[in-house]
């Protein structure tokens, strides 16, 4: 904020300085540079008319200065107020320019941002009777494309989830989010086992890497985590594809990381390795599963230090799954001060527990100037 409000004063300073500064200087010295500086900076961050309007402010000081001194009419105060007047409609052009490419550019992440809307729209908040919550952050705040991806079905094998990352971004990485969502939206109702859903999945991203011809072309590989939690059963599945373990809350504060227990490599590595194997978890009530990709787990503060979301979400509990995940958000800015280099996806789905009310009492949940330790 400061440095906006420094910008934007900037201009009319600059004008202010030169005529301070050719009022106590020798006729020698001139304070032109300064007034054709002054549209020049406020070109890219001013309008159109107001580009100008300063442009005109420097050509009046200098006609004022040199009236005042007796120069005016002259050929050298003649040739200065030309000066900037030729500089104030340089800026008024370079102004148009830098418009129109803000116009182009915000065109394009409008487009970009429907396209990940569309390839990835946010799931319903409960599903089967559970509470849903998914997030997408993006490295960059006006930035909408990237390979993070996530869904969550009611199937008649249950509630099935995905969560992964395409390695990349771009496009291309956009393409394969799209190839791995639809694969699994088909899978989840079609397939009997979770393990048949993983493989759908890697058939899919074989075809498309076969159609394309070029692996490195299609991003290659992603890293998945599929789960599946039976209609009325306290317990989820999962497979694992070289993904970051998932963490289970507990209702009492614990938290517990869900490793598999055989690591297994991404999806569309093609590299004919052994069947997918699930693992199982009990799931309690009032416990939540918490997926992330490692955009969260890699973040890192101005030391380093990766950011352990077991570790600051260990003893906390929450309202619910939306409330979880904008606490996480919030603590991992401040972790890294805002400087994120990777997106992050999240994934939050929560089983309530008998009786428990849709927002229930808990303790204080981070907020931006604070940390989730307070």
């Amino acid at each position: 904020m400061g440095g906006r409000r420094f910008v934007r004063l900037l201009p009319a300073a600059m004008i202010v300085v030169g005529v301070v500064f050719d009022y106590f200087t020798p006729p020698a010295f001139t304070a032109v540079p300064m007034f054709a500086a002054a549209p020049l900076i406020a070109a890219p961050f001013f309008g159109l008319g107001a580009t100008l309007r300063i442009g005109l402010a420097g050509v009046v000081a200098i006609a004022a200065m040199r009236l005042a001194t007796g120069d005016l009419p002259g050929v050298v105060p003649f040739i200065e107020m030309l000066t900037v007047l030729t500089v104030a409609f340089q800026a008024g052009v370079i102004n148009r320019v830098v418009r129109r490419g803000n116009e182009q550019l915000a065109s394009a992440r409008i487009i970009a941002e429907t396209a990940m809307r569309a390839v990835l729209p946010t799931p319903p908040e409960r599903i089967g009777g559970l509470q849903v919550a998914a997030r997408y952050e993006a490295a960059q705040a006006d930035e909408f494309v990237g390979g993070d991806l996530f869904a969550a079905a009611d199937t008649p094998y249950g509630v099935r989830l995905v969560l992964g990352d395409v390695r990349g971004k771009g496009l291309e990485a956009v393409g394969a989010v799209a190839v791995v969502i639809g694969a699994f939206r088909e899978a989840a109702e079609q397939e009997k086992s979770l393990e048949g859903v993983a493989q759908r999945l890697e058939r899919a991203l074989a075809r498309e890497s076969v159609r394309r011809s070029n692996l490195d072309a299609f991003e290659g590989f992603v890293t998945a985590v599929l789960a599946e939690i039976p209609p009325g059963a306290e317990r989820v599945r999962m497979v694992n594809r070289g993904h970051p373990d998932p963490l289970l809350l507990h209702g009492d504060g614990a938290v517990e990381a869900l490793t598999p227990s055989e690591p297994a490599l991404p999806l569309g590595m093609d590299l004919g390795v052994r069947p997918d194997r699930s693992d199982e978890w009990e799931l309690p009530a009032g416990g939540t599963l918490l997926f992330y990709t490692d955009g969260l787990s890699e973040a890192r503060d101005a030391d380093g230090v990766f950011y352990d979301p077991a570790e600051r979400l260990r003893g906390r509990l929450f309202p619910g799954p939306e409330e979880l995940l904008s606490a996480l958000t919030d603590d991992v800015r401040l972790h890294t001060g805002g400087e994120s280099t990777d997106d992050m996806a999240l994934l939050a789905v929560a089983r309530p527990a008998k009786g428990q009310p849709d927002r229930r009492r808990t303790v204080k949940i981070v907020k931006r100037g604070d940390t989730l330790s307070d």
